[in-house]
């Protein structure tokens, strides 16, 4: 009890530092009583870390069947004999899970981070690691694997969305809490109809010099919603919220049992945007242990040392038709007399940007005209934004135009990382020649070299895909119908009968399948490993 007045003594003494030291104008609250009311409401200053445990889900966020309003993310397998311990003080983070193999990138836990290309999850048990700046993952009792920086940022970050954890950050140097209030109604659907509206008092900080972080604290001193904005390369600014929920004693502190993460605004009739309201994780997690959090030791050296720069590798596959890659998804280019046509654009901006120098190296002074983009998950279209800016007509089914020029082709600023687009945005950044929407098939030409691009249908993966196709060189350019990059998996046989009934329908002479993710094989060897497939099936 002595520790819980101390913290609240310590609240109390920034408050009325505070309140003599300014005045809040119309709208606007002192944030330190709130905070002080919340801290005492949890027994904030009693509790350094926590480990807590349960079943979640976990929604695969960028990976929609189709790009249309939605209620949830796809549901890529339930996280079973899940436990995670935060500690606050060394700013670790450890979390192990249950999940089906075979189907997840191994990399990926939940919500944003999923990245095709990269290795897929071999063993069920799986483990997340942050520790300061760094963060890893482990696959079964493999090596730990180094998490990108960009993502690794995030999953730190994700350590002071809970409410004890905001309450501690808030204190931290930079945060700058500011305070108002509003009225709220208790949602329609799974909260229940709308009854009496209720008085929320909203602290907000900033942490790490960037992310602006909100508490919505409800009459009772309950910090019941946490929301951020994240940088998305397809979507720019990108809203994640957890709410807690069954707020539960164990000892001198409570803590929320029952967890629900929004990735993506909670919105179903938001007008101006496709991609809504997704639910990117959550789940009920009784078994809580304050004070109990293993260390998860020092930050191995691969991880301390691993590199993730920017490299654009260069493969000639023919007389200018070339692989760009360097990553775990390529882009190719065709180039034709007069200009330049480029398959796929995934990643992010500067990924983009490198793979146009060398674009530009190859082919001096041809315009890129055309980029095909094969279907709209997030990481197959986090730099089309970048070619537009340059100039390019985006080629896209026309399932995804809608969803394209609302919420990824489109002037809104991005204030957590400014693009190039966003930053000088071209005037003519929606004209109709910007575009072109393909039903069935589309056709590039000079006269001399063609390009064809198909609509690939029936697909489970998801809708919309299109494929492109060399008839000279008999190459086929395809995003996620057939991987190389690791042997071949039951998960992608109805992706393959898919495209091989394209293949076929199309009467196409295919001798070589350029894939995305992966090496450039022999249609033979497609052939074969779909044969392979089909016999284990």
């Amino acid at each position: 009890m002595a520790r819980i007045t101390l913290g609240a003594l310590a609240l109390l003494a920034l408050w009325m530092n505070s309140a003599a030291a300014q005045e809040f104008p119309p709208g606007y609250v002192d944030p330190w009583p709130l905070l002080a009311a919340a801290a005492e409401e949890i027994g904030e200053a009693n509790l350094r870390c926590i480990t807590f445990s349960g079943n979640g889900y976990s929604g695969a966020v960028g990976q929609t069947f189709e790009n249309a309003v939605n209620v949830d993310w796809p549901r890529i397998g339930n996280l079973f004999n899940y436990t995670r311990s935060i500690n606050w003080e060394t700013r670790t983070s450890v979390e192990t899970f249950d999940r089906e193999p075979g189907i997840s990138p191994a990399a990926w836990k939940y919500g944003l981070g999923w990245e095709g290309g990269t290795p897929t999850q071999r063993e069920r048990r799986q483990t997340h690691v942050v520790s300061g700046d760094h963060a890893w993952h482990i696959d079964g009792d493999g090596e730990p694997v180094a998490v990108p920086p960009d993502l690794a940022e995030l999953y730190q970050l994700d350590l002071w969305l809970n409410p004890p954890g905001f309450i501690k950050a808030a204190r931290l140097p930079g945060a700058d809490p500011v305070a108002f209030w509003r009225w709220e109604q208790i949602e329609k659907g799974r909260d229940g109809n709308v009854v009496r509206p209720e008085k929320m008092h909203v602290v907000a900080i900033t942490m790490f010099g960037k992310y602006r972080v909100d508490a919505t604290i409800n009459p009772q001193n309950q910090i019941q919603r946490i929301k951020t904005t994240v940088n998305e390369p397809a979507l720019g600014d990108f809203n994640i919220e957890h709410e807690s929920t069954e707020q539960t004693t164990f000892g001198d502190i409570k803590w929320p049992i029952a967890w629900h993460s929004h990735h993506g605004w909670d919105d179903n009739w938001q007008f101006y945007r496709q991609s809504t309201g997704h639910n990117g994780y959550g789940g009920r997690f009784p078994d809580v242990q304050p004070n109990v959090c293993p260390d998860p030791g020092p930050v191995p050296p691969s991880v301390a040392q691993a590199s993730f720069e920017t490299e654009v590798t260069v493969t000639e596959m023919a007389d200018g038709v070339y692989l760009l890659g360097g990553s775990p998804a390529n882009s190719y280019m065709v180039e034709f007399d007069e200009f330049v046509a480029v398959f796929e654009a995934p990643g992010n901006e500067e990924r983009s940007l490198a793979v146009i120098e060398e674009i530009v190296r190859l082919a001096p002074g041809k315009p890129i005209r055309w980029i095909i983009t094969s279907h709209a998950h997030f990481d197959h279209i986090g730099g089309v934004r970048t070619y537009l800016h340059i100039g390019a007509t985006v080629v896209t089914h026309m399932i995804n135009l809608d969803f394209l020029n609302t919420d990824v082709l489109a002037y809104e600023p991005r204030t957590v990382e400014p693009d190039i687009v966003s930053m000088w945005p071209p005037t003519e950044l929606a004209e109709g020649y910007n575009y072109e929407a393909v039903q069935e098939n589309y056709v590039i030409t000079d006269n001399s070299r063609i390009l064809r691009v198909y609509y690939v249908q029936p697909l489970r993966h998801v809708s919309g895909m299109l494929m492109a196709y060399l008839p000279e060189e008999g190459i086929a350019f395809q995003a996620d119908l057939f991987d190389t990059h690791e042997p071949p998996r039951p998960a992608q046989l109805p992706a393959m009968r898919s495209f091989h009934n394209q293949i076929e329908r199309m009467g196409l002479e295919v001798a070589t399948v350029a894939p995305i993710h992966g090496e450039p094989v022999p249609w033979s060897e497609f052939v074969a490993a779909l044969n392979s497939l089909e016999r284990r099936d």
